[in-house]
C-alpha cells in the first residue's frame, strides 16, 4: 500500500539525510525530486478537482457562484437567453461545459488557474466588463477567484432549467435516509470475534456483510498496536511509554495473536473517554462541520476575539457527555432553550460562526444580510440533517425533495438572530461561593458598624453639652443634596451618599439647574461640585460621552431668598484634575465661553471634584435655596456629567478634594433639634446619632474595612462571549456607520435568489419531507408572551430537529452516529457525511447505521456510550497488516465490509500535538483564547483561527480554510509536507527537544529511548544497528563541518528522521 511520502523503512530515509544538519540539504536534488512531485500532484489534485467534486465544494458553489451566476449572469448568457434571442458573445455560463467551452472570446476559466481565461478579468472590468451595470464586490471576485483555483467544482451537467418540475415529497420520503429508523437486528453470529469477547451487533451485521461474500476477516491486532490506536482515536496524542507498558500488559492474555482481555480493554476505552484530552480531540473534528473561525473572513478579516468561548463550549460538551439532541438544540437556541445557563449561551456561536463582509455598501446590505442566512441554513443542513439545503436557494433542489419555499421557511427562522456579545457568569458554582462569602462579610461588618452607632450615644450627648460647631467636628464640607432640573429631561435619582445619579439616556447636550436647601447661619464661600464615578457610566464614568469623560461649559452660581435670586460671583476655581490647562481647564468653565470647559480625559473612570471661590461670603437666612446652573454644550456631544454631589463650605481656601465629605443640612438640622429637644425627638436623634458614629475611629475603621471590601467585589468575572441571539445589542463592525440594520424583520421568497426579485414574505418552517403527514412546522412552534426576549422560532427548529417520532430526529441520529463511525474507521458507513441525499454516497451496511442510530436516543444521546459500542468491536481491534495475499483482498478491496483495518494518516493537529508531546514540550492547559503564534506549545486546537491568517504548518496536513461545513478532510500528499519535518525550524526545533529527552550517553540507550518515546515499541535489532551506524557517520560529518555539539546534532539529525516515518504518521 503506497501512504506518503515518508518512507516505511528507516534506512532507505536515512540516506537521505547527511547533508541536512550542514544546512546544504536545500540544494539536494532529492528536493528537487520533491518540487518536481509537488508539481505534479498540484496538477493531479485540480484534475480530480475537476472530475470528483467533494460535497464541501459543491456546497461553495451552490452558496457563493450559482446564485451570482443566476442574478448577474444568465440574463445574457444561458439556455434561456439564448432562445429568447439575447445571447452574447455565444458565451454561455449555465453549465460546467458551456463554461469551459466559453464563447468568442475563448474559454471562460481554466480550472485549477484563476488568471487564466476571460470570466475573472471581465468580472473586474478589466478587458471586457461583466456584468455591465457594475462592477460586483472584491469579496464576490474573490469567492469566483477561489472556486476556479479548487478545480471550479460544479454539478450542473446541463444548462438552467426554463422549466423545472415540481417536487413529489411523497416519493421523496422513500429515500432511505428519509425513512423511519429501521427497528431490524442482526440474525447471525459474527466472524473473527475474539475469544471472550462478548457478541457486538457491529460486528454481527458486518458478519452478514463478510459471510454473504465469503470473507474471512483478519483476527484482532496486538495489544500494544490497538492501545495506541485508541489513544490515538479518543485523544489525540501518543500514549507515554509507562501508559504503554501499563495497558499493553492489562490487554495481554497470553502471546497469540489476537488475544486481547476484552474487560481491561473496556476499562481502557472508559479511562480515555474520561480523559481531558478527549474534549479537545473530538471538539476539533466538530469544529470542522461547524466551519469555526475566530475572523469574519473576506478582505478584511477583522477579528472576533471573544468567539473562542463556543469552542471552549464543545470541549466542556464533549467531556461531559452532553446528549446530543441537547447538544443539537442548544447550537440552535440555547439562548431560548436555557437562557440562564451559560453554556446554552456559549453554543450559539455556531450560528454565527460563518464569514461575513463586514465592509459593505449601502446597496449590498440586503444581500449581505441573505448570503448570512444561506450560510445559517446551508451550515445547518449538512451539519445536523446531511442534506444541502443551501442548493434550493434559488429553485427547488435539483436531486433532493427541498422545494425553494422550504429553503426560505427556514431562512425565516433566523430572520432577527444576530450575532452579539453579552458578559457571562462562566462559573457559576464557582462564583456563587465567592458571592455568599462576600455578602457574609458584608452582613458582619454592616452589623458591626450598627453596633458602634448604638454604642456611641454616651459620647454624642457628651459631645452635645460641648456645644462644639458640627463644622470642628465634621471637616470643611457641608453635602447639600437636593434636586436636579434637566433641560433635556434627563432623569437623575438621589443616592445615599448625597449624589444624584442620571438614570436615562444621554442627551447630545444640556443644561442642569441643582437646587438644595440652605440653613440660618450657614456660611458660604466656596462650592464644590464633585463628578463621580459610577459603574453605570461608560468606562465608569464620571461624564456620560462613549469614551467617559464629560465637559463643564459654564457654571454660575446664586442664592434664592423669597422670589428674588442673587447671583455669587466667582473668583478663583480649582480641580482634583484638568485635561489641559487651558480650553479644557477648569478655569475655562469660567469664562463666559462655552465653546471651552472642564474636561478630565487622562484620568477617565475616577471620581473628580472642582472648587469655585466666591468673592464674598454670604451669610445664609432661614428658607435660602443654593441654585447652580451648569452647561454642558460640548460639540462632540453627551459629554455632561453622569453623577453629581454639592457641598459648601465657609472657607476661602477650603480643600480640594473628593469624597471628604462632612455632614448634610438635614444632619445639621437633626443634630440642631437634638440640643433643643435633649435627645428626646427619636427621629431626629437617629439621624444624628448615624452622623455623629461616622466621626469616631472605630466606626471609620469597620467603614474602611466595608469600602475595601466593596472595592473589590465578591470577585466575580465576567466574560464577554460572543453569542448569536435576538433583542441584543449587535455585534458591532465597519458597516454600522453607513447604517447596516443587521437583520429586516421579514424575509422573502427571492426569485432566482435576487433580492431584487422578491416573491413573498415567507413565515418560519421546516422541511416538509422530515415532517410527518399528520403535522406541520406549527406542531413545534413554542408558546410566546411579552416576557420573551426573542421570538421562540429556533427553538420551534430545535424541537423539530430532535424529534424521532415526526421530525427529523432519526436523521439528525443518523447522521451523527455516522460521524463518530467515519473518525473511528476512516470512513463513514455513509462515505458523504455531510451529504444523506440522492446524490451522497448510499450505505453500506444500513441495517447497521440505523441500528446505531436507535442506540443513540436510546442511550439518551450519550455520544460516549456510542464511542463504547463501536470501539469494542472486533472490526475496531482488527489487525491492518496482510503478511500475504489473502481472498478478501481481491473479494472486497474496498474492505466495505471491514474485514481489515484500514490504516490512517493523523490529521495535522494529532501530528503537530504528538511532536510536542514526544519531546516533552505539550502544555496542557486547557480553555481561553488561542493564538496566532506558531510557536504555541499548548494543543493545536487552541490556535487562533483567522480566514486570512491560518497556521502554515496546519495548512501544509489538509487544515480546512473554515469557510463552510466540511465533513470530512482531504489527504493529500506534497512535497512541503516532507520539507516540513526535514528542513523546517519547527520540525528542527521539536527533534531537537525529543533529543534532549535522550538522557543518556550510551547511543544504543538512546535509540531504545527514541522509539519508545516516538513510536511506543522498542527498536528491531536492525533497526538499533541502522541508528547507531547513522549516527556515527553523521557525529563525523557535524565535526568536519566545525559544530560545536556534534554528537548531540547528529541525535538531533536521527530524531527528526524518526518523526519523518509513515509509523509516526500512520496509526495502523
Amino acid at each position: 500500500m503506497t501512504r506518503d511520502w515518508a518512507s516505511n523503512s528507516l534506512g532507505s530515509f536515512l540516506t537521505l539525510i547527511p547533508s541536512l544538519s550542514t544546512r546544504r540539504f536545500a540544494n539536494c536534488l532529492w528536493v528537487m525530486a520533491l518540487a518536481g512531485a509537488f508539481v505534479t500532484l498540484t496538477a493531479l489534485s485540480h484534475r480530480c478537482g475537476a472530475d470528483e467534486p467533494t460535497a464541501e465544494q459543491l456546497q461553495f458553489f451552490e452558496a457563493k457562484i450559482r446564485p451570482v451566476l443566476s442574478e448577474h449572469c444568465y440574463a445574457c448568457h444561458s439556455d434561456q437567453a439564448a432562445a429568447e434571442g439575447k445571447l452574447r458573445g455565444e458565451l454561455k455560463l449555465d453549465s460546467r461545459a458551456a463554461v469551459l467551452a466559453g464563447g468568442e472570446s475563448g474559454p471562460a476559466i481554466e480550472p485549477g488557474n484563476a488568471e487564466a481565461g476571460t470570466l475573472l478579468s471581465a468580472m473586474r472590468h478589466e478587458d471586457y466588463e461583466m456584468p455591465p451595470s457594475g462592477r460586483l464586490p472584491d469579496e464576490v471576485i474573490a469567492d469566483f477567484a477561489a472556486w476556479i483555483e479548487m478545480g471550479a467544482p460544479d454539478p450542473r451537467a446541463g444548462g438552467a432549467p426554463i422549466v423545472r418540475p415540481s417536487i413529489d415529497l411523497a416519493a421523496g420520503r422513500q429515500h432511505w435516509s428519509f425513512r423511519p429508523l429501521s427497528s431490524a437486528t442482526p440474525t447471525e453470529p459474527s466472524m473473527g470475534r475474539p475469544a471472550g469477547w462478548p457478541e457486538n451487533y457491529v460486528d454481527q451485521w458486518l458478519g452478514q456483510a463478510q459471510r454473504a461474500k465469503g470473507i474471512e476477516p483478519l483476527p484482532s491486532t496486538s495489544a500494544r498496536t490497538l492501545v495506541r490506536r485508541v489513544w490515538f482515536d479518543l485523544v489525540g496524542l501518543p500514549p507515554t511509554p509507562d501508559e504503554i507498558d501499563h495497558w499493553t500488559n492489562r490487554l495481554t492474555r497470553d502471546d497469540s495473536i489476537g488475544s486481547i482481555d476484552f474487560a481491561a480493554y473496556g476499562e481502557l476505552v472508559d479511562h480515555l473517554l474520561n480523559h481531558p484530552g478527549y474534549g479537545e480531540r473530538w471538539a476539533r473534528h466538530w469544529m470542522d462541520v461547524a466551519r469555526f473561525a475566530e475572523s469574519h473572513g473576506y478582505e478584511q478579516d477583522y477579528d472576533r476575539p471573544t468567539a473562542f468561548h463556543y469552542r471552549d463550549f464543545l470541549i466542556r460538551a464533549f467531556n461531559e457527555d452532553l446528549p446530543y439532541d441537547q447538544f443539537v438544540k442548544w447550537q440552535l437556541a440555547g439562548d431560548e432553550c436555557e437562557p440562564n445557563n451559560p453554556l446554552a449561551m456559549m453554543a450559539t456561536g455556531f450560528l454565527g460562526a460563518g464569514a461575513f463582509p463586514t465592509q459593505l455598501t449601502e446597496a449590498e446590505f440586503e444581500s449581505a444580510r441573505y448570503d448570512e442566512l444561506d450560510d445559517m441554513v446551508s451550515t445547518v443542513g449538512v451539519a445536523f440533517l446531511g442534506l444541502s439545503i443551501g442548493c434550493a436557494r434559488c429553485h427547488d433542489h435539483k436531486y433532493d425533495p427541498i422545494p425553494v419555499e422550504d429553503y426560505y421557511h427556514m431562512a425565516s427562522v433566523f430572520r432577527t438572530a444576530i450575532r452579539s456579545e453579552v458578559e457571562l457568569d462562566l462559573d457559576p458554582p464557582g462564583n456563587r461561593e465567592k458571592r455568599d462569602a462576600y455578602q457574609a462579610r458584608e452582613r458582619e461588618l454592616l452589623e458591626r458598624r450598627q453596633e458602634l452607632v448604638a454604642d456611641s450615644l454616651p459620647d454624642f450627648r457628651d459631645w452635645l453639652a460641648t456645644d462644639e460647631s458640627l463644622a470642628e467636628a465634621a471637616g470643611a464640607w457641608l453635602v447639600l443634596g437636593g434636586s436636579i432640573e434637566s433641560s433635556a429631561g434627563t432623569r437623575y435619582e438621589p443616592q445615599g451618599d448625597g449624589s444624584l445619579l442620571a438614570t436615562s439616556a444621554a442627551p447630545r447636550g444640556e443644561t442642569l439647574v441643582v437646587r438644595a436647601p440652605l440653613f440660618a447661619g450657614q456660611s458660604l464661600r466656596s462650592l464644590r461640585l464633585e463628578t463621580l464615578a459610577d459603574a453605570s457610566l461608560p468606562h465608569g464614568g464620571p461624564g456620560r460621552a462613549g469614551n467617559g469623560n464629560f465637559a463643564l461649559g459654564d457654571i454660575r452660581v446664586a442664592v434664592k431668598r423669597g422670589d428674588t435670586e442673587v447671583p455669587l460671583s466667582i473668583s478663583a476655581a480649582r480641580a482634583t484634575h484638568e485635561q489641559n490647562n487651558s480650553s479644557l481647564s477648569v478655569a475655562a468653565s469660567i469664562d463666559d465661553d462655552r465653546t471651552s470647559g472642564w474636561a478630565i480625559d487622562g484620568q477617565i473612570g475616577k471620581s473628580q471634584a472642582a472648587v469655585f471661590s466666591f468673592d464674598d461670603t454670604w451669610e445664609a437666612a432661614e428658607n435660602d435655596e443654593l441654585v447652580v446652573t451648569l452647561v454642558f454644550e460640548h460639540p462632540n456631544g453627551m459629554h455632561v456629567a453622569g453623577r453629581l454631589r454639592t457641598s459648601v463650605s465657609g472657607l476661602a481656601e477650603a480643600p480640594v478634594e473628593v469624597g471628604a465629605s462632612g455632614p448634610n443640612v438635614e444632619i445639621v438640622r437633626a443634630v440642631e433639634k437634638c440640643r433643643e429637644t435633649d435627645c428626646q425627638d427619636e427621629q431626629a436623634l437617629e439621624l444624628a446619632l448615624a452622623w455623629f458614629a461616622t466621626t469616631r475611629p472605630a466606626w471609620q475603621e469597620a467603614d474602611r474595612q466595608l469600602a475595601e471590601l466593596r472595592a473589590a467585589g465578591p470577585g466575580i468575572q465576567l466574560a464577554k462571549v460572543l453569542v448569536t441571539s435576538e433583542g441584543l445589542p449587535h455585534l458591532s463592525h465597519h458597516a454600522d456607520g453607513r447604517g447596516f440594520p443587521h437583520f429586516y424583520p421579514e424575509v422573502y421568497q427571492l426569485r432566482r435568489g435576487d433580492v431584487h426579485q422578491k416573491v413573498e414574505v415567507v413565515p418560519a418552517g421546516y422541511l416538509q419531507v422530515l415532517i410527518d403527514e399528520s403535522c406541520d412546522s406549527s406542531t413545534w412552534e413554542q408558546a410566546r408572551d411579552d416576557s420573551n426576549r426573542t421570538s421562540l422560532r429556533r427553538r420551534g427548529l430545535a424541537e423539530w430537529m430532535v424529534d424521532v417520532d415526526r421530525g427529523a430526529g432519526g436523521l439528525v441520529a443518523r447522521v451523527m452516529v455516522n460521524r463518530l463511525w467515519q473518525h473511528h474507521f476512516g470512513r463513514g458507513i455513509v462515505a458523504t457525511p455531510n451529504d444523506f441525499g440522492a446524490v451522497g454516497a448510499a450505505p453500506t451496511h444500513p441495517e447497521l447505521l440505523d441500528q446505531l442510530a436507535r442506540e443513540l436516543i436510546e442511550s439518551n444521546w450519550s455520544l460516549k456510550a456510542m464511542h463504547r459500542r463501536i470501539l469494542l468491536s472486533a472490526a475496531y481491534a482488527r489487525e491492518s497488516r496482510v503478511e500475504s495475499e489473502v481472498p478478501a483482498a481481491s473479494i472486497d478491496p474496498e474492505n466495505t465490509t471491514l474485514w481489515r483495518r484500514e490504516p490512517r494518516r493523523l490529521e495535522a493537529e494529532a501530528i503537530r500535538d504528538s511532536m510536542l508531546s514526544i519531546g516533552g514540550q505539550l502544555d496542557t492547559r486547557m480553555y481561553g483564547p488561542g493564538t496566532l503564534d506558531s510557536n504555541m506549545k499548548r494543543r493545536s486546537v487552541y490556535f487562533f483561527i483567522k480566514r486570512s491568517q491560518l497556521i502554515p504548518m496546519m495548512m501544509l496536513f489538509d487544515w480546512p480554510e473554515h469557510l463552510v461545513s466540511i465533513g470530512q478532510r482531504s489527504s493529500t500528499t506534497i512535497a512541503p509536507q516532507a520539507l516540513m519535518f526535514m528542513n523546517s525550524p519547527q520540525g528542527r526545533a521539536m527533534a531537537g527537544a525529543l533529543a534532549a529527552r535522550l538522557d543518556t550517553a550510551d547511543d544504543g540507550q538512546a535509540i531504545d529511548e527514541a522509539y519508545r518515546l516516538a513510536f511506543g515499541r522498542s527498536p528491531r535489532d536492525d533497526e538499533r544497528e541502522l541508528g547507531l551506524e547513522f549516527l556515527r557517520r553523521q557525529a563525523q560529518r557535524h565535526v568536519e563541518a566545525g559544530h560545536p555539539h556534534p554528537a548531540q546534532s547528529a541525535r538531533v539529525d536521527y530524531c527528526q528522521s524518526l518523526m519523518s516515518l509513515n509509523e509516526f504518521v500512520y496509526i495502523d
